[in-house]
């Protein structure tokens, strides 16, 4: 097979001609070895999408059907995926390990940091061909293209009220289910909204001055 070096000494060694890197199974390295040419050997029968990792195809078969693994010791909410339990978890331990170099602000996750980076270049590469406004994400241009046709596709399966944003409408179930993820780590009270504890924190914070 084209880009395995054999070695005699060691029978069960096999290194990549691409990158150097060797291994000890052949398994280990045609997984290795797919990276590089890009083979995706598993396919989903329900969206076609094709994977090169058997684990990662296996991740993605739980969307579909539904199947939540992981759940939250601390409110007991249930996720497909073990890297969604652990981002959501930082909503109730306050931890934000994603600093940016320019300013120390911290985020819970890495897209939001790479988010708020643009802020510092002033970059908007994404404009919109009705109006010429320029954003700096793509989202935010999809978000408000739907402004220009006034359609409010995130319908909520309770009251039918219907959103523009799926974060708005993610935020109104709440008041169907009553779910406060977000709680301080101060005093223990819980919120339906990041907003609604960012502005609770304030209160431990303010100093007054008689």
């Amino acid at each position: 097979m084209r880009g395995i070096s054999h070695t005699v000494k060691k029978p069960y060694s096999y290194s990549c001609f691409e990158c150097g890197e060797n291994f000890f199974h052949k398994g280990e390295f045609l997984k290795h070895y797919r990276s590089h040419t890009g083979e995706k050997l598993y396919s989903c029968p329900e969206c076609g999408k094709r994977f090169t990792e058997k684990a990662t195809f296996s991740r993605h078969q739980r969307l579909h059907m539904g199947e939540k693994l992981y759940s939250c010791s601390e409110c007991g909410k249930r996720f497909t995926q073990k890297s969604l339990l652990v981002r959501h978890q930082r909503t109730h331990t306050g931890e934000k390990p994603y600093v940016c170099s320019e300013c120390g602000k911290c985020f819970t996750q890495k897209r939001l940091l790479v988010r708020h980076q643009i802020t510092h270049t002033g970059e908007k590469p994404y404009s919109c061909p009705e109006c010429g406004k320029c954003f700096t994400q793509k989202s935010s241009l999809n978000e408000h293209q739907i402004r220009h046709t006034g359609t409010k596709q995130f319908i909520c399966n309770e009251c039918d009220k219907c959103y523009v944003r799926k974060s708005e409408l993610v935020d109104h179930q709440r008041s169907h289910t009553g779910e406060k993820p977000y709680s301080c780590l101060e005093c223990g009270k819980c919120f339906s909204r990041e907003t609604y504890l960012n502005k609770h924190r304030k209160t431990h914070t303010t100093v007054k001055i008689n």
